[in-house]
């Protein structure tokens, strides 16, 4: 049976409003310096429901501070401004190296957020550019959208307080008809089972077109511990991101040194590779999937491909054909060519890839885990519309 309480004014939370602008704070925080959090190592791998501790700079929780209680400390004239600094402290001015300091610092506050409120920040404008609605390979998804009327059976979470006093009111005003002349004054009205109204929701098919994503990646023996962290560290990124944004999403592994293959999850993130390397056999084995599971008429294809730009001479006429094929074949085909700033090679595949003249062909390069997210950024915000309108005004 439902129960209805009084009003009452006493135990509201007046601090409530003061608590979701800070959270509002926060978040835009957290956005302005999501390029930094995104570059720590700790939370490659990370579970949805792991902590991670972010230091935003700039905002501090609010709370009491005590001070030393001295007089004049803090204290203005009257004509100051907000923001202005009317007082400071003049005991400790700027020591020399080893001795404590009186300039005033900036300030960084530690909040906790978990991975998937990090993830969803992350997203928030990204999408997988040019998707198409393919014609004959569209799927269906159920999903709940908004109430449809009202039911007088349903669940707790869907009473509508507001279309339950009404239905108490009609009752009452009835009541009150139906005493007419009679002498005494009105009972008062409870609420009654029968005034109860629950929002009535509906389940509508949503419709999603096919997408397939290949994430090829060099594991050869060039590729060392730290290339081969910021290539699987782009993966993580993409991986989520489709995971979080899309329900019908398909992604291939391939890894490839001289040979390429199709991995499982697991092996593409933690299994090692040694050997040369032959850019177009991760290529060629990307064609020969599409050309057997994914018909480019029916499914909206991307491919990305990480590698230090170390490639066997003799393959590098091969690595543009097959690159140009693939991209011929793909929404977007992206190169990440990971370049540490510590790294020994000079080689490259960016000079030669600049043969490919396809819009839909990204290059870019990552050399620190700095550059881990403007990269992925640029991967994400690609549009063909927008590239040819940089063309022309060039």
């Amino acid at each position: 049976m439902a129960v209805f309480r009084d009003f009452k004014k006493e135990g509201i939370d007046r601090s409530a409003g003061d608590r979701r602008r800070h959270r509002q704070l926060v978040r835009k925080a957290i956005r302005e310096n999501i390029g930094h959090v995104i570059s720590e190592e700790s939370i490659i791998g990370q579970s949805g429901d792991k902590k991670l501790k972010v230091p935003v700079k700039g905002i501090k929780e609010y709370r009491f501070i005590f001070g030393e209680n001295a007089p004049g400390v803090g204290q203005g004239d009257g004509d100051s401004k907000p923001g202005q600094v009317v007082q400071r402290d003049r005991q400790g001015a700027k020591g020399l190296p080893g001795e404590p300091g009186g300039d005033p610092g900036e300030d960084v506050y530690e909040t906790e957020i978990t991975m998937e409120e990090l993830i969803d920040l992350l997203f928030e404008d990204l999408n997988l550019p040019d998707m198409e609605r393919k014609r004959f390979h569209i799927l269906e998804s159920e999903r709940l959208i908004k109430t449809k009327g009202y039911r007088i059976k349903g669940t707790r979470p869907r009473l509508s307080k507001k279309r339950s006093l009404v239905q108490k009111i009609k009752r009452k005003q009835g009541l009150e008809r139906s005493r007419d002349g009679e002498e005494g004054d009105s009972e008062p009205v409870p609420f009654h089972e029968q005034d109860l109204r629950y929002h009535h929701k509906v389940v509508t098919p949503k419709v999603f077109s096919n997408a397939v994503v290949f994430c090829i990646m060099d594991t050869s023996g060039s590729m060392d511990t730290t290339k081969k962290y910021l290539a699987r560290s782009f993966y993580f990124l993409l991986y989520r991101f489709l995971k979080t944004r899309y329900q019908n999403v398909e992604i291939v592994f391939i890894s490839h040194h001289t040979e390429a293959k199709e991995v499982t999850e697991d092996e593409f993130f933690h299994k090692g590779e040694s050997g040369g390397t032959m850019i177009s056999s991760g290529y060629r084995k990307a064609l020969q999937v599409i050309e057997e599971r994914y018909n480019p008429a029916l499914w909206n294809i991307y491919a990305f491909h990480c590698s230090d730009g170390d490639n066997f001479s003799n393959d590098n006429a091969d690595a543009v054909r097959c690159a140009r094929d693939l991209a011929d074949v793909s929404q977007l085909f992206g190169y990440g060519e990971i370049k540490p700033v510590h790294s020994l090679s000079w080689s490259s595949m960016l000079e030669i890839y600049k043969e490919i003249k396809n819009e839909n062909f990204v290059t870019v390069t990552i050399r620190s885990k700095d550059e881990l997210w403007p990269a992925f950024q640029k991967f994400l915000k690609h549009d063909k519309s927008e590239r040819r309108a940089q063309a022309a005004n060039a």
